[in-house]
C-alpha cells in the first residue's frame, strides 16, 4: 500500500539572538504547514533557534537558558505536525550543533553535527564538540536520517547512515552565498544521493547577518540524483515536496526555479544583505555620498531595491575639482529613482582645513595630504547628516579599491556598511548595466566616463593604478585564490605591474581593518574570509 509524506522545506531569515522572535516565526510556519499545505513534517534551517552564526553569544549562559526556554515553547506551540529544527545543545558540558525532531510535544530524536568547518567564514570548532554517530529516526514509515549543513559536503555521514537502515536524508542548513555557491550545491547533493541510494532533502536558511548573506535556494534531489525541488534564491517561504512511500521512497517533482544569472545571484545579494543590515539593526535609513560616478549609483540603487526610495537620501558634495557633468550625473541618478536629494559644497570646509593648517604645511609642497582632507570632510558631512537623522552612510568603495588601498582613512571609507567591499571594479559595471536592464537610471556617460575621485586637477584612477581591466584579475590570483606573485606572472601579466599591486594589497591592511563591514559575495572575501596581519616581516620581500 502506497502512502504519502509531505515535507515542507521551511525556508526562514532569522535573526542571531533573537531567541524568542525565532521561535515565534518556527511555530508560525509550523502552523502554516500543517494548516495550508498539510504536511506531515516541516524542516526548518541550521541553529534556527538563535540564528546563524551566533558566535560568542554561544558563551553567553543567559542565550542558553533563552534556547531551553524557547524548546518547551516549541513543544507547546507546536501539534498536528512533527519539526525538524537546529539548535545549540548542551550536554555533560558540552556544546553540540544539533539538529532535533519534535512530534507531539516530544523530542524524539537528536542528531550532533559530525563535521565542524573551521575554515573561511567558519569557526565551529572554537564552539562545538563533534558527534559521531548517526540519528534516523522513523517519520511516517520512511526512515528518514538527519545530518546539519557540512555533513552533506562530507562522504562519511550519507554512508553512515545508509549503513543504519535510512531511506531517505534531511539536511538542514546555514549555507553562506557566494557567486556560484548554487550549482555547486546540486552538484553535491546529486553524488551525495547516487552515493547512497537514497533522496536528499536539503533546507537552508535566508537572510543577511553581517558580511554574510544566506541565499535559501533550498533543494531537494532523488535516489538517482535528480532534481526535484529548488526553492527561490534570497526569499521567505514554505516549498511542499512530496514522496510516496510503497517499499520505495519516491520523490514527486516541486516547485522548480531556474538557477539566477551571476550578475542577478550578485546584486540580490547586496539587496538583502543591505535591507537586513539596516533593519535588523534599527536604522531609519541610509545616507549616501553621490559623486556622478558608478560606484556611488549602483550603491544608490541597490538602497533604494533594499529600503525604498523614502528611507534613502543623497548628499552631493562638490569641491573645486568636481565636473559639472559629475553633479548632473549625481542628480540624474538621485532623481531617477526618486531619492531625495541635496547638495552641499565642501569648498568652505576644506578651506577652513587649509587655513588652520597653512603654518604647518609651510614650505612644503601639496601632495596627497590635500587629497584626503577634501575626502574626510565628506565623510564629516555624511556622518553628521546621519547621525542626525538616525540613519546609517552607507560606503561606497568597491573591492578593487579596498585591496590596494585606494580609499580614504575617515574620508571615502567613513560609514557604517559597505554594499561594494566585495564588489570588483569591473562586476559594478557589469551589475550597473543589469540594475539599467530592469529600468535605466544610471545615465550613459557614467559608463563611458574614466574613473576619477576628483580630489586634484584632470585626476583619473589609472594615475595610480593599472586598468582595471589587468587589476582585477591580478587581484582575484592573489586576494582569493593566493597564488604566488611568480604565478601571477606566469599567466602572462607584468612582472613590474605585478609585484606593485601586491605591495599595495600587502601594505593596506591597516585600512582595510578599519573598513565598515560590507556584503560577501565572492569566496573570499576581506574581513571573516582573509585575515592577514597588519604587521609582518616578509611583506615588502
Amino acid at each position: 500500500m502506497s502512502t504519502r509524506l509531505r515535507i515542507a522545506a521551511a525556508q526562514l531569515n532569522l535573526c542571531v539572538g533573537d531567541v524568542r522572535g525565532n521561535v515565534c516565526k518556527i511555530i508560525a510556519a509550523a502552523h502554516q504547514a500543517r494548516d495550508e499545505l498539510r504536511a506531515d513534517v516541516a524542516v526548518f534551517p541550521e541553529l534556527a533557534l538563535t540564528g546563524y552564526p551566533p558566535e560568542d553569544l554561544l558563551l553567553r549562559p543567559d542565550l542558553h537558558a533563552q534556547v531551553r526556554e524557547g524548546i518547551e515553547e516549541l513543544k507547546r506551540g507546536i501539534n498536528g505536525i512533527a519539526a525538524v529544527f537546529g539548535y545549540p545543545h548542551q550536554e555533560d558540558h558540552r556544546l553540540y550543533n544539533a539538529a532535533a525532531l519534535l512530534c507531539d510535544d516530544v523530542i524524539l530524536a537528536r542528531y550532533f553535527k559530525q563535521h565542524l568547518p573551521n575554515y573561511g567564514v567558519f569557526d565551529e570548532k572554537r564552539y562545538f564538540v563533534a558527534g559521531d554517530r548517526a540519528c534516523v529516526v522513523d517519520i511516517e514509515g520512511v526512515p528518514t536520517a538527519l545530518s546539519i549543513c557540512e555533513d552533506i559536503w562530507m562522504p562519511g555521514p550519507i554512508r553512515q547512515a545508509r549503513e543504519a537502515g535510512a531511506r531517505l536524508l534531511i539536511n538542514i542548513n546555514a549555507s553562506p552565498f557566494h557567486l556560484a555557491k548554487g550549482e555547486e550545491r546540486v552538484a553535491l547533493l546529486r553524488q551525495r544521493a547516487q552515493q547512497g541510494e537514497m533522496p536528499i532533502v536539503y533546507v537552508n536558511l535566508v537572510g543577511g547577518q553581517d558580511e554574510l548573506v544566506f541565499d535559501g535556494e533550498s533543494l531537494a534531489v532523488d535516489a538517482e540524483g535528480q532534481l526535484m525541488l529548488r526553492a527561490p534564491a534570497f526569499a521567505e517561504g514554505l516549498f511542499p515536496l512530496d514522496l510516496q512511500v510503497n517499499g520505495n521512497v519516491v520523490v514527486q517533482p516541486g516547485e522548480r526555479r531556474a538557477p539566477l544569472s551571476e550578475e542577478q545571484s550578485a546584486y540580490q545579494a547586496l539587496v538583502l544583505g543591505v535591507r537586513d543590515y539596516v533593519n535588523k539593526n534599527g536604522f531609519n535609513g541610509v545616507v549616501i555620498g553621490v559623486s556622478g560616478g558608478i560606484d556611488s549609483a549602483l550603491t544608490l540603487a541597490v538602497a533604494v531595491d533594499a529600503l525604498g526610495a523614502e528611507r534613502v537620501e543623497a548628499v552631493l558634495m562638490p569641491s573645486r575639482y568636481t565636473a559639472p557633468i559629475s553633479i548632473e550625473d549625481g542628480k540624474a541618478v538621485a532623481e531617477a529613482l526618486g531619492v531625495k536629494h541635496s547638495l552641499i559644497s565642501i569648498e568652505p570646509s576644506f578651506q577652513a582645513f587649509l587655513d588652520s593648517l597653512k603654518q604647518e604645511f609651510a614650505g612644503l609642497p601639496a601632495d596627497v595630504t590635500e587629497e584626503n582632507i577634501q575626502a574626510r570632510c565628506r565623510g564629516v558631512v555624511l556622518m553628521a547628516i546621519a547621525n542626525k537623522k538616525r540613519n546609517i552612510v552607507l560606503s561606497t568603495g568597491n573591492k578593487s579599491e579596498m585591496s590596494v588601498g585606494y580609499a580614504t582613512l575617515y574620508g571615502d571609507m567613513a560609514g557604517g556598511f559597505a554594499p561594494l567591499k566585495d564588489v570588483p571594479k569591473l562586476l559594478v559595471y557589469r551589475l550597473a548595466e543589469y540594475r539599467n536592464r530592469i529600468q535605466p537610471v544610471i545615465p550613459r556617460r557614467v559608463f563611458e566616463r574614466a574613473p576619477t575621485a576628483e580630489l586634484a586637477p584632470g585626476q583619473k584612477d589609472t594615475d595610480a593604478l593599472p586598468p582595471y581591466s589587468v587589476l582585477d584579475p591580478i587581484l582575484k590570483l592573489y586576494v582569493e585564490q593566493d597564488k604566488r606573485p611568480e604565478d601571477i606572472i606566469a599567466a602572462g601579466f607584468d612582472e613590474q605591474t605585478v609585484r606593485r599591486v601586491i605591495r599595495m594589497v600587502d601594505r593596506n591592511e591597516y585600512k582595510r581593518r578599519q573598513a565598515a563591514p560590507g556584503v560577501r559575495i565572492t569566496p573570499r572575501a576581506f574581513g571573516r574570509d582573509r585575515r592577514y596581519p597588519i604587521t609582518w616581516g616578509g611583506r615588502d620581500s
